[in-house]
């Protein structure tokens, strides 16, 4: 059994049955035959029940919001937008999935009686390991294309986010998804093994680099699809021309927004030497002013961290390294004292990239701020990562500021915004921040393969 605790109190919510290798098995013959009849369904049914899962989970956005906080909390408002973001997703999918699968005519030659063409079949069997953080989110970007282009699902939430991973199915199935096509797998990193040792046609995964670079080395035993949605280590740069204010108030936002437990949070600040006395002042009356407390409250801003030891410690260790080298912390640094898992807002100056802060991803509410002289040493802090998937500069100038993000080997860039993900364009990472792509219309083409026809007649 999986016990089920909630992060704000520790306390055991409830316990859910786990799969086992033998129901891996299983589920994986079932999934692989249904595949089959699921594929020749037609797009505007699929299409329907898609819809239908859309207006349930409007439907049920209380309820649902509810879940999600008791079990990873993020602070409930927090959970409700996640819920709202979810619809546009879902949008852009149904929108867009009929013409990108449109047949595509290449040549058509009357003299030789020639025509040359692509379709797009579906992948298979796709497996969907998902993240804790955004469940409704990174799940979405994989088993909404996935089944509208014909593929069926073995859907493995995170096993901190299992009850928001039922629920999912639920709706699934409450929509006319068939259960043999949207099929949940519920247990830890053993039982996602298991998955990996089945004959999969793709296998689709969210969480850290560590952990998707062993699902890498396991895949690469079959011949199957693998695209990995890792971690980054995410700069921001201030320019010297800002309204340091407003912008000092928008990257803690970015910074410490679901407790900095996003994969495009913020993570590294660098402040161009003529305002980052002015920056840090305002950015710490910001963070100062984040309400941390209860995550059903909506008042609270910081809620809990999903995982205990895991994350605690690991914060924890970044704090002695920063202060063993020199960084000046100037708020938080400690658990904070109440029930459950929480860790204070941390500010660190002084940095540097010795420290383990500002190269190694932290996924907490902590965060260093580096003193710079001008754009080509920001440029340069900030492409000394392993990870490369967004950066974001700050400055009143668009020519300016596309020059330096042109430099930057990332993903997804921005303009005088961050920790922004649009379904409209492809969520990608470059290095250690994974392989392939979801969102836009290359998330959908993600779950196709193309078949080439040669008509000679």
């Amino acid at each position: 059994m999986l016990k089920i605790f909630n992060p704000s109190t520790d306390k055991l919510i409830t316990e859910v049955e786990t799969d086992t290798p033998e129901s891996v098995v299983s589920k994986f013959e079932l999934a692989k035959k249904a595949q089959k009849i699921w594929a020749k369904v037609s797009l505007d049914e699929k299409i329907e029940f898609i819809t239908k899962f859309r207006d349930l989970t409007i439907k049920n956005k209380d309820k649902l919001a509810k879940i999600l906080t008791s079990e990873v909390g993020k602070p409930i408002n927090q959970s409700i937008n996640e819920l709202n973001g979810l619809v546009g997703r879902i949008d852009f999918f149904i929108e867009n999935v009929k013409k990108t699968l449109e047949n595509e005519s290449i040549l058509v030659d009357k003299n030789q009686h020639l025509e040359e063409s692509i379709s797009h079949e579906p992948l298979g069997v796709i497996c969907n390991i998902s993240a804790w953080n955004y469940p409704y989110f990174v799940a979405s970007n994989v088993f909404i294309p996935a089944l509208l282009t014909g593929n069926s699902v073995l859907y493995k939430p995170s096993e901190f986010a299992t009850l928001t991973g039922l629920e999912i199915a639920n709706l699934l199935y409450e929509a006319g998804i068939p259960k043999d096509i949207f099929i949940t797998i519920i247990g830890d990193g053993k039982i996602g093994a298991s998955l990996l040792e089945q004959n999969l046609n793709g296998i689709f995964f969210t969480g850290s680099y560590p952990t998707g670079k062993k699902i890498s080395e396991l895949a690469s035993k079959k011949f199957m699809k693998v695209q990995l949605e890792l971690g980054g280590k995410d700069p921001v740069y201030i320019c010297d021309d800002v309204d340091v204010k407003s912008v000092a108030e928008a990257v803690a936002d970015g910074a410490f927004y679901n407790n900095g437990q996003s994969c495009c949070a913020v993570e590294r600040i660098y402040v161009n030497s003529k305002i980052y006395d002015t920056f840090v002042e305002h950015f710490l009356d910001a963070v100062k002013g984040f309400v941390i407390g209860d995550p059903m409250d909506s008042k609270t801003y910081i809620g809990a961290l999903t995982r205990k030891e895991l994350q605690i410690t690991a914060l924890e260790k970044q704090v002695e390294d920063a202060i063993k080298k020199g960084a000046k912390l100037l708020t938080g640094g400690k658990r904070f004292e109440h029930e459950g898992f929480y860790f204070e807002p941390t500010v660190f100056v002084n940095v540097n990239h010795d420290m383990e802060l500002m190269k190694e991803e932290s996924f907490g509410p902590i965060i260093g701020i580096q003193k710079v002289n001008d754009d080509d040493e920001a440029i340069s802090l900030m492409n000394d990562t392993e990870y490369g998937l967004t950066s974001s500069v700050y400055s009143s100038s668009k020519e300016r500021s596309k020059n330096i993000l042109s430099q930057m080997n990332s993903g997804t860039v921005y303009w005088n915004c961050c920790d922004r993900i649009s379904p409209r364009l492809p969520w990608s990472g470059r290095k250690n921040s994974g392989i392939g792509s979801t969102l836009s219309t290359y998330g959908i083409q993600a779950f196709v393969q193309p078949k080439a026809w040669h008509l000679k007649g």
